[in-house]
């Protein structure tokens, strides 16, 4: 087998696994392969930190092959039997609708089909569309996507990025990353790294014709490493906002003309309206400024007022606009004096948060009022177009509407009511995500912040399936908290993303509002058990994104919080996870000291004493990490010891309940134990044992690898 072990297949492999998926399965080969990496070479070699180092390490490997035929076979088996699930491009969701009364824009089209009809020339296909809120510019996109689908056989996948409120934008990382789940790719399969992920990225889509349309652009970083490599797909980004430096042809999108202006109403509102509104008509068409959004809402306004002269736009009565005003403004201004003044008031109170998505119970809390009261509210106010209604029957503010709101709040509400709006609604949000956190990880002492009384989330799948939908807000809702100097509710918010992190794996959508809660606790509530939970999300998130330098800076800072707050629970805890992070770089001895220093912390909990009804779970884990690092530095008996002392506390050895899971994985770790000592019969009964406790979990991925395992197994036999 020795021929088909060449420095060619191990580098690709070694790239593979480098820049492979942040889930069960990676992190599950990953380590195999560090360990196999060491049996070789027989010394401890650091995980390669660029791409180049993966190469050089298949150089190095290969002679040592070609010296022992043991070690030949065994990574022959690896190569040929461990090769993880292969993403496949899917179809998905494909694009929103586009708008019914889309008129005009011929020019902008024609550019556009032209971009993506070319001959490529070695040029990739690439088109940016900009102008001014309301222009149109994803209306355009959305057009020209549904008009010509039959260019994209492939598919068309579209991702919005108007949920990174406050004027952050979404790091390019992230980009990727929602790109790739709407292609098909299940989270565990998404890499780590954004290299990872552009890499994954540019092989589903080679050879493919499809369209990328990446909508709410805001900077170029964004779409930089979207340009498609190869011919056939179009990426479309659209920016309501200035023209952006993208290696792309960039096509303004200009307001609409006269006569395209008056198509437009007439579509909208009927010929009839428009006609009798005739008188009005070139007050509306100058306040509309050829802005397609204020030509739609003025459309609606004429076809429900008739030709009377209150309210409408440019008409009598609307004499306090201020002329020359940006359209979306006076739209706003004309929308706004519609509504009733308690709905006005709590639109208000409401826009001053920048929400991402707005519900019912977060506009109640911000204007104070009841619940069933604000969804009637939210329905006028999107009736007259203050709001945008989305699919999953929330709202959300477009920015010059909201910005129109925000002054109008300043104007009549004044800074103490608007101070107060805001931390009502930032109030509400914690207390919903602390229950609902609590209920998605009711075992967890990370999650004891959750307020009295009955919670209102029924169990674990409702509980993360709210924080899930809240996460853009509960980000934003730090960033806000932040800005106010509600330093606790921002501590808290950002404890609540502990269950999105965990069991989602949102690390490039928690990352940002970690980072905040980290400064906040360093900087107001240093050295407290705060400080510590907070570190250690944020290295347990930087950590998932191997960004291990971060990592390991955050995870010290969380052990020093504990210590100094003598909470030896979250020490112990918070010296584990610098130990993993060693472990997940290949580091063996270093991750070992690690998990011992974890466990002798452990230990100092006496009966009585906080933690105590924790330990033997938390010393069950810790045994099981020493063992797989006992694993990659080849002291398997007392890795097999370490090992088994964990499989029979989950198993309920100790007269604790049974946890199939945890079981199920020290017995993966078993195994490979078993197969890297030779003893291919234990490892086989190892995986047979881990199999039927995983079934009713529909552990996929770790299922999966046990089949795997299991065919190396049998070729190593």
């Amino acid at each position: 087998m020795l021929e088909i072990v060449t420095v060619s297949a191990l580098t690709a492999f070694l790239t593979a696994v480098g820049n492979g998926a942040a889930g069960e399965f990676g992190r599950q080969l990953h380590l195999s392969t560090g360990a196999l990496v060491r049996r070789t070479l027989g010394r401890e070699t650091p995980l390669p930190a660029a791409p180049q180092g993966w190469q050089e390490l298949a150089h190095q490997l290969h002679p040592a092959l070609l010296r022992n035929a043991e070690h030949a076979h065994a990574w022959a088996s690896l190569l040929h039997t461990q090769g993880g699930p292969v993403p496949v491009l899917r179809p998905g969701p494909g694009l929103p609708p586009a708008t019914r009364h889309f008129t005009d824009r011929d020019d902008v089209l024609k550019r556009l089909r032209r971009e993506a009809t070319r001959a490529a020339a070695g040029q990739p296909r690439a088109a940016l569309l900009y102008g001014p809120p309301g222009i149109g510019t994803s209306a355009v996109a959305l057009y020209f996507g549904a008009d010509q689908g039959a260019l994209f056989p492939d598919g068309r996948f579209y991702v919005d990025l108007r949920d990174a409120a406050g004027g952050s934008g979404v790091e390019p990382a992230a980009v990727v990353g929602r790109l790739l789940r709407t292609m098909g790719v299940e989270p565990e399969q998404l890499p780590p790294t954004e290299a990872g992920r552009v890499q994954l990225y540019r092989s589903l889509t080679a050879g493919r014709r499809a369209l990328v349309l990446v909508d709410h652009v805001t900077t170029a970083a964004q779409v930089r490493h979207l340009v498609p490599a190869t011919p056939e797909v179009l990426l479309l980004a659209v920016s309501s906002g200035p023209d952006l430096v993208v290696e792309a042809e960039r096509i303004a999108v200009p307001p609409l003309r006269e006569r395209d202006a008056v198509k437009m109403l007439r579509k909208v509102a009927g010929p009839e309206a428009v006609a009798q509104a005739k008188p009005r008509l070139p007050g509306v068409l100058a306040s509309c400024a050829g802005n397609p959004f204020a030509l739609k809402i003025a459309a609606m306004r004429l076809l429900t007022e008739g030709s009377g002269p209150a309210g409408g736009a440019g008409g009598t009565g609307d004499e306090d606009a201020p002329a020359g005003s940006d359209p979306v403004w006076v739209t706003a201004h004309h929308a706004y004096r519609r509504l009733r003044p308690e709905t006005a008031r709590l639109c208000r109170l409401t826009a001053l948060g920048d929400w991402p998505a707005i519900d019912a119970a977060l506009a109640a809390r911000a204007a104070g009022v009841e619940l069933a009261e604000a969804g009637a509210m939210l329905a006028e106010a999107a009736e007259e177009q203050v709001l945008d209604a989305s699919y999953d029957g929330r709202f959300r503010f477009r920015p010059g509407v909201r910005r129109y709101l925000e002054q109008a709040a300043g104007a009549q509400d004044g800074p103490a009511r608007c101070s107060a709006a805001v931390a009502r609604a930032l109030d509400g949000l914690r207390v919903r995500a602390l229950f609902a956190a609590r209920a998605a990880l009711p075992q967890s002492w990370r999650t004891d912040l959750a307020p009295g009384g009955e919670n209102p989330y029924a169990g674990e799948a409702a509980g993360l399936a709210a924080l899930r939908a809240e996460t853009a807000n509960l980000v934003r809702a730090v960033r806000l908290a932040d800005e106010y100097q509600h330093v606790e509710t921002a501590c808290e918010l950002a404890r609540a993303l502990w269950p999105v992190q965990l069991k989602l794996g949102y690390w490039d959508e928690a990352l940002p509002a970690l980072r905040i809660a980290a400064r906040l606790v360093d900087a107001y509530r240093p050295e407290t058990r705060m400080a510590g939970a907070l570190h250690f999300q944020l290295a347990h998130c930087l950590g998932a994104l191997e960004r291990w330098e971060e990592a390991d800076r955050a995870a010290s800072a969380a052990v020093a919080s504990e210590r100094a707050a003598g909470h030896l629970l979250g020490e112990a805890s918070c010296v584990e996870m610098r130990g993993l992070l060693r472990l997940n770089r290949w580091s063996y001895e270093a991750a070992y000291e690690h998990f011992v220093r974890a466990e002798r912390v452990y230990r100092r909990i006496g009966p009585g004493q906080e933690g105590a009804g924790d330990l033997g779970r938390a010393l069950a884990l810790a045994a099981r990490h020493q063992g797989r690092a006992l694993r990659g530095m080849g002291r398997l008996e007392e890795s097999r010891v370490r090992l088994e002392r964990a499989r029979d506390f989950f198993a309920g050895g100790s007269g604790v309940e049974r946890e199939p899971y945890n079981e199920a994985r020290a017995l993966t770790d078993l195994a490979e134990t078993f197969l890297d000592g030779g003893d291919t019969a234990a490892a086989l009964a190892a995986i047979a044992e881990a199999e039927p406790l995983l079934t009713p979990q529909r552990a996929t991925p770790h299922l999966r690898y046990l089949d795997q395992l299991r065919r190396r197994c049998q070729a190593a036999a």
